[in-house]
């Protein structure tokens, strides 16, 4: 091996250790940002560019929802194909899922939901929805029973974000997995070795089996056939599952695998991750119930940690902030605008006063209270309509004849 092969790897080492993302962990060499140009080149996959976006438009005959038009969702993979197909005049399907690991969800759990909405909507699709409770009783360590209690909990959730009954199916690997669901992840499980998911997910010896053998359960609703009651005779629909960054891994395996068991590679189109109150290089942890603002909270609450707790890019005193004006680059307030404030010309002029620093901290701080304890509210009131009832009738197995109309 020459010199310079040897400094090569190195170099590759080094950035592998500058950045873990994962599924169940993200974070950067000594508590920096995430690099996404770097994990883009890393996973593989392609920057969503503004002629995608363009066509998202043109196709959907609807404004780009403000997670396309912001770089929210900034990643893809073959989601040109996905276009390609339905400008062809055929349809797909969307996937995606929660892992229930606590009752109450936080503003970053919502971003996938909102948009897949979106995508349900604009293009008219049929959506399944995966609640991991077998992951989550595996890796943080919760009963069986109660990680099927918070399976139904944050479907209550998932459906106070308004998806179509007629579109949609909710299940849990608990309940659902088996005939085949369960033959197709055979399938996936005999093409992929352990040495392959080992290098994918980095598990040790110390991983329970049953960690090592789920990468397929996630893998499986990529393809038609682990839903006969929906989808028998439509063997060709592709998959496109609207995702955060960190699952990737999961579906590179699953593209690996999906043309040697006669499949279509699944499409995605993926999110950066929603940053925690105490800036970018902080982590949104529910042991820190501070570093997020939740579903469940209320305005009080929500005016108190954006107050107190969300990271400022303002100066140290009012003068410096009208000299120098705010670093928006590290502002929180102004990221979350940056997600859930619809209206772009209002965002535009903010960033440009709050930079200049016409505008103070603490009125940027006042929009963004306001804005956030409408949507948890309205959410709130949502979620409280959910009834049990309703959860069996997304639950329930059963074809859904108008699911294309």
């Amino acid at each position: 091996m020459s010199a310079a092969d040897g400094e090569t790897e190195e170099q590759e080492q080094e950035q592998e250790q500058e950045q873990v993302v994962n599924p169940w962990e993200v974070a950067a060499k000594g508590g920096g940002k995430i690099d996404y140009d770097k994990l883009i080149d890393k996973f593989g996959c392609q920057r969503l560019d503004k002629s995608l976006i363009d066509r998202v438009h043109r196709l959907t005959s609807r404004p780009p929802h403000v997670f396309l038009r912001r770089g929210v969702f900034f990643a893809h993979r073959d989601f040109n194909e996905i276009l390609d197909a339905y400008e062809r005049g055929e349809k797909f399907y969307l996937y995606t899922g929660r892992g229930p690991s606590s009752e109450a969800l936080h503003l970053g759990h919502l971003v996938p939901f909102m948009f897949t909405k979106y995508l349900q909507d604009a293009f008219k699709v049929p959506l399944v929805i995966q609640l991991t409770d077998d992951e989550k009783c595996m890796w943080k360590n919760l009963s069986v029973e109660e990680s099927k209690r918070l399976a139904r909990e944050n479907a209550k959730d998932i459906i106070a974000c308004g998806f179509d009954i007629s579109k949609t199916f909710i299940f849990s690997d608990f309940n659902y997995v088996g005939g085949a669901f369960y033959e197709n992840m055979v399938r996936i499980d005999k093409c992929v070795t352990y040495n392959k998911v080992v290098g994918i997910f980095g598990f040790t010896g110390e991983d329970n089996i049953g960690k090592i053998s789920f990468p397929a359960v996630q893998a499986a609703p990529s393809f038609t056939s682990s839903f006969p009651h929906l989808f028998s005779g439509k063997e060709n629909l592709r998959c496109l599952i609207p995702c955060a960054i960190d699952q990737d891994p999961y579906f590179r395996m699953t593209r690996d695998v999906a043309p040697r068991i006669g499949y279509h590679k699944p499409a995605l189109i993926e999110s950066s991750f929603f940053p925690a109150l105490q800036g970018e290089t902080g982590k949104m942890s529910a042991s820190d119930p501070n570093s997020a603002i939740y579903l469940t909270d209320s305005g009080k609450d929500i005016k108190n940690k954006i107050n107190k707790y969300a990271f400022s890019g303002g100066q140290d005193s009012i003068e410096n902030h009208r000299r120098l004006g705010a670093n928006l680059e590290i502002d929180i307030p102004i990221k979350y605008l940056g997600f859930f404030l619809e209206d772009d010309a209002e965002l535009e002029h903010i960033r440009r006063e709050y930079g200049a620093g016409r505008m103070l901290t603490g009125e940027v701080k006042k929009r963004l209270i306001e804005v956030l304890t409408n949507l948890v509210e309205r959410h709130r009131r949502a979620r409280a309509a959910v009834t049990e009832e309703m959860v069996d009738a997304f639950m329930a197995v059963r074809p859904l004849p108008n699911m294309f109309n």
